[in-house]
């Protein structure tokens, strides 16, 4: 007997044409649903986010079908990454078996869900409804019995997933009863094919032939009503992220990590700086709410929520979506609340690992302009202290401009007021330049350029404030003045790459000064003198001793700049042996410092740095290495307050690599 099985089977053709007017009924309201969401979205600022088109749209495949920014998680991600795909098989099956019936059938007098590719097709989509099954048993079984902290459950997550199962279910038990009914008696044989269908028709394979028709009839009519009220939900419940987080894949920017819409500050136009209501953000802020599927990952990874401040950039991202729709007037930084808005770090982790590409920390950022710029808000008074001491000093700690090189004497070093051509000038920064401890990294960072035979200058008491803390903590006017006079004074003297040993100060020279008009080549020492050794011009001393370490990936180098192995190699050639830490690489944890918060003191939830020193502990590793002079510092305090002394210690990779190299 034929592999095959005739479609709409104890239905009848008849049904076709009730069939499609209430199928394009369903497609009719959900496309209202998002008709009527459209106003909510626009009342947004104007972003343009259709640009690449071609480029967009390949990303958006790209990431829908592929799953892989939800495999990157453990916790739940492959339940939800092999329930899409089986859910999605199951679709595609579907639109097979509508084609077959109502176009190659009647018009082409063809078909093709017969011999071996039926069997095939038979067997694939039994396993896909399997699969989706039992990944949603998984998700089920997350959410409402082992109910992970801060998982929020809502009335949304019953009706989605009781939904979701009860199609499953029901779409195994018709399958079940036109089995019973037809392969179990007629061909047995063909039946092995559907193991879904055919584990739900043992049930009812003692039923009588009448029985299993109006049972088939009934579950028919009943599978088929659930399908059309999922269509009918998805712009009402948390479905509607089946279409806003893949259109959130096309919507992504292309601007570099971290990039930050540069103030037009000449412009006499403009009255209100930052997003204080919802009219302030942009429409795209308000459609990442809806995109947003409340998975709490971003809030896991958020070293402020995981220390107990009263931040989580999910409850944010919800605060937002909810005022849009609920209190467009409403004022959106009292909703968030100041406290929340001060205890981001700007890590980007919560960005890095959002399966819904939400950008949360730039609605952040812009809130912070609001309450620096337009109300002279600060976290503390410690910090009005140090932005003042930058505004006057170009340096937080309020030192005289002629003590910023003292750092330098005696060294071998250029610096850019005598005229004389440089390889390189070292950017180096408020901290390595006046906090004595990181002195050391200048120093030692001197001494590997000098082995490899560089020429370095260095601005010396003319150099300023990179401007990054400022800007981060929502000052964009005093950031462009200490920019521009760097700017000004980097071009006076036609630099030709600019080399930094913090992260911070090279991301801001590196990408935000490129708006101010810098266009020079910036780099990070960690892979500047990766290619020195590459290149030969640096030698590591031969048989060095081993040491064992760990390794601090800063957020501004690994998640902002993709530079995660050229420090580990480093390391590794001078004689290192690594062990890892949980947290490490784009999975990282925060020192603490980012974002401005390396001006401000600590006062809510516990510290930071303690609970990254107490991971760095864990490891057995008695040295923790970083790249960054706000880590250092972050670690050097949380050694000594974390209880950590004599137990841990903190070095930069510049230190150890200037020990071992060969003159």
């Amino acid at each position: 007997m034929e592999a095959t099985r005739e479609i709409y089977w104890n239905i009848g053709h008849g049904v076709v044409i009730p069939m499609y007017i209430l199928a394009f009924a369903a497609f009719g309201v959900m496309a209202w649903g998002f008709w009527k969401r459209l106003p909510i979205w626009r009342q947004g600022k104007a972003l343009d986010r259709f640009d690449r088109y071609d480029e967009r749209v390949k990303r958006m495949i790209a990431e829908v079908f592929s799953q892989e920014k939800i495999f990157r998680v453990t916790d739940g991600g492959i339940f939800h990454a092999l329930f899409f795909w089986g859910f999605l098989t199951l679709f595609a099956g579907t639109m097979l078996v509508m084609f077959q019936a109502d176009f190659f059938t009647p018009l082409l007098h063809v078909n093709i869900l017969s011999g071996e590719f039926y069997k095939a097709f038979s067997l694939l989509l039994d396993l896909a409804g399997l699969v989706s099954l039992a990944m949603l048993a998984g998700l089920i079984i997350r959410r409402f019995i082992i109910m992970p902290k801060g998982l929020e459950i809502v009335r949304d997550d019953y009706i989605v997933l009781q939904l979701l199962l009860a199609i499953l279910i029901t779409g195994f038990f018709l399958e079940g009863a036109r089995m019973a009914a037809t392969e179990l008696r007629q061909n047995p044989g063909l039946a092995i094919f559907s193991p879904g269908g055919l584990l739900a028709a043992q049930p009812m394979k003692f039923m009588s032939q009448e029985g299993l028709l109006v049972t088939h009839k009934i579950l028919w009519w009943l599978h088929f009503a659930l399908v059309l009220g999922f269509f009918y939900a998805i712009p009402y419940t948390k479905l509607r992220h089946i279409l806003t987080t893949s259109v959130n894949a096309f919507l992504a920017p292309f601007e570099p990590k971290g990039f930050i819409t540069t103030i037009n500050l000449e412009d006499e136009s403009v009255e209100q700086f930052g997003a204080a209501a919802i009219t302030d953000l942009t429409w795209k802020d308000i459609f990442d709410a809806d995109a947003c599927t409340s998975c709490k990952r971003c809030q896991d990874r958020c070293p402020a929520y995981a220390t107990d401040k009263p931040l989580s950039p999910m409850k944010i991202v919800k605060q937002i979506g909810e005022l849009a729709e609920g209190n467009p007037s409403g004022n959106l930084i009292e909703t968030v609340s100041q406290d929340a808005l001060w205890s981001c770090t700007t890590c980007r982790a919560c960005q890095d690992v959002c399966p819904a590409n939400i950008e949360h920390v730039n609605k952040i950022l812009e809130m912070r302009r609001n309450l620096t710029l337009m109300e002279g808000a600060f976290p503390g008074d410690e910090v009005r202290t140090a932005v003042s001491n930058i505004e006057v000093n170009g340096n937080p700690f309020g030192l005289t401009y002629a003590a910023r090189g003292e750092w330098a004497d005696g060294l071998d070093l250029i610096s850019m007021e005598s005229g004389e051509e440089v390889e390189i000038l070292y950017f180096v920064g408020c901290y390595a330049s006046f906090d004595k401890r990181n002195q050391q990294i200048a120093k030692s960072f001197v001494t590997i350029c000098n082995a490899a035979g560089i020429k370095v200058g260095i601005l010396g008491k003319e150099e300023k404030c990179c401007g990054e803390p400022l800007r981060k903590l929502g000052n964009e006017y005093l950031y462009q003045m200490m920019a521009q006079e760097n700017i000004e004074l980097i071009k006076g003297y036609g630099v030709k790459r600019i080399v930094t040993t913090c992260p911070h100060c090279f991301n801001t020279l590196a990408r935000d000064y490129k708006d101010l008009g810098l266009d020079v080549p910036v780099e990070h020492y960690s892979t500047y003198v990766s290619r020195l050794i590459t290149d030969e011009r640096l030698k590591i001393k031969p048989n060095a001793e081993t040491f064992n370490f760990t390794y601090h990936d800063s957020c501004y180098l690994g998640r902002y700049m993709d530079i995660i192995e050229q420090p580990r190699s480093i390391l590794k050639a001078a004689g290192g042996q690594i062990t890892e830490m949980d947290k490490s690489g784009y999975d990282s944890f925060c020192c603490s410092a980012g974002g401005g918060r390396i001006l401000a003191e600590e006062k809510l939830g516990s510290k930071i740095s303690e609970a990254r020193v107490k991971m760095a502990q864990e490891t057995g590793a008695p040295l923790l290495v970083s790249n960054c002079p706000f880590c250092l510092t972050m670690f050097e305090d949380g050694i000594k307050t974390g209880g950590a002394e004599g137990e841990l210690q903190v070095r930069d990779l510049a230190e150890i690599l200037a020990e071992r190299i060969t003159a």
